[in-house]
């Protein structure tokens, strides 16, 4: 029964780090943008490992899937389950940590393709844990698959494999897109509210002076009625958020006018996309020109959309001799579009119909 009882954890742990670092082993750029996240300031403040946000989430997508393999074939169990159980408590740290300050609200643990709430995303590492620790105790159950030159032999095979995958993504971008932004996704579409759909509540907290002390009020206390009494803060607090469309914060801006809903109507437009120019890959900025050319050849409007200055868009315009306008747009937004930097989009009505990295330029045929 014991033994019967330490398989079935072992299939659940090893198919969920499998799928959870699969997820990310097809798209490391997320998660190196997530670990950005938790370096930040106002996060774990942790600002110097900023620069190595990607090493890191190779190694942990690396460490992760691997882990998941060798649990599954039955390759060096003790070392696994140790190292299993490792790497779950670090994870159980960052999700207690994003759910009770309410910091990095999506962790991201399972990439794009599955969205958890903090708390979610805690309990369900919690549990993580229990059937880990089981493991731990019942090591001795965890057998190699027929051998363990077999268990040895996946697991490295497994291991190259996993790294010619992240490699190819890195240069290109991911071979599965779990993002709102894929090819065939209508943005339009995406960002549309349902009738009917879950409004946000809110609750405001007020504050009044009353009587020369701050004092603390709920809005059915009405404390603006309270003679005598001052306003002096007002707070408010999310009970529940309501139906957040899965794109919400796209706009496509120029000198401050909004022209979303206006290019959302071309039938025929070419966004170069570069979220930072300062980190922009020079050999791919000395590829837009050409590709610019052709696109209106064939009768797309181009624009380079970025979260970069008029300033800064100027003096690349005049260094590559671009002859588009650009659009501005939130840059959390534009990683999330493309992963490459500069990155290409077309789009027809709305309805993304191509994505390509700056090294696919000149293979990209434009219909």
């Amino acid at each position: 029964m014991m033994n019967l009882m330490s398989q079935i954890a072992r299939l659940l742990v090893s198919v969920t780090f499998i799928f959870s670092g699969f997820v990310k082993l097809v798209d490391p750029l997320g998660s190196a943008y997530k670990f950005e996240e938790y370096f930040g300031a106002d996060v774990l403040n942790l600002e110097f490992l900023s620069p190595y946000a990607l090493q890191f989430s190779v190694l942990l997508i690396l460490a992760e899937i691997m882990l998941g393999v060798m649990l599954l074939v039955g390759y060096l169990p003790k070392l696994t389950v140790w190292s299993l159980l490792a790497i779950s408590l670090l994870f159980l740290f960052l999700t207690w940590y994003s759910a009770y300050y309410n910091k990095v609200t999506d962790c991201g643990c399972f990439g794009d393709a599955i969205t958890l709430t903090p708390w979610e995303t805690f309990y369900k590492n919690v549990i993580l844990i229990v059937l880990v620790v089981f493991l731990v105790v019942r090591v001795h159950d965890i057998q190699p698959l027929r051998s363990e030159v077999l268990a040895r032999r996946i697991s490295l095979l497994s291991f190259l494999v996993f790294v010619g995958i992240i490699i190819y993504v890195l240069r290109y971008l991911p071979i599965i897109d779990f993002r709102a932004y894929a090819v065939g996704k209508n943005i339009p579409e995406g960002m549309a509210i349902p009738e009917g759909a879950e409004k946000p509540v809110y609750e405001d907290t007020w504050i009044y002076n009353v009587d020369g002390e701050d004092r603390v009020y709920s809005t059915e206390e009405k404390p603006w009625n309270i003679e005598g009494a001052t306003f002096v803060d007002r707070e408010t607090r999310t009970i529940t958020e309501g139906y957040v469309p899965p794109i919400h914060d796209f706009t496509m801006e120029r000198d401050g006018e909004d022209l979303t809903e206006m290019l959302m109507e071309e039938d025929r437009l070419l966004l170069v996309v570069a979220y930072n120019l300062s980190l922009a890959d020079d050999s791919g900025l000395l590829k837009i020109k050409a590709l610019s050319e052709r696109a209106r050849e064939k009768g797309y409007r181009v624009y380079f959309f970025s979260a970069s200055t008029q300033e800064d868009f100027d003096k690349v315009k005049a260094e590559y001799g671009f002859d588009f306008e650009l659009l501005f747009c939130d840059e959390t937004t534009l990683k999330t579009i493309v992963r490459s930097n500069p990155g290409i989009v077309t789009l027809d009505r709305g309805t993304i119909t191509g994505k390509w990295s700056w090294r696919e330029i000149e293979s990209i045929e434009l219909n």
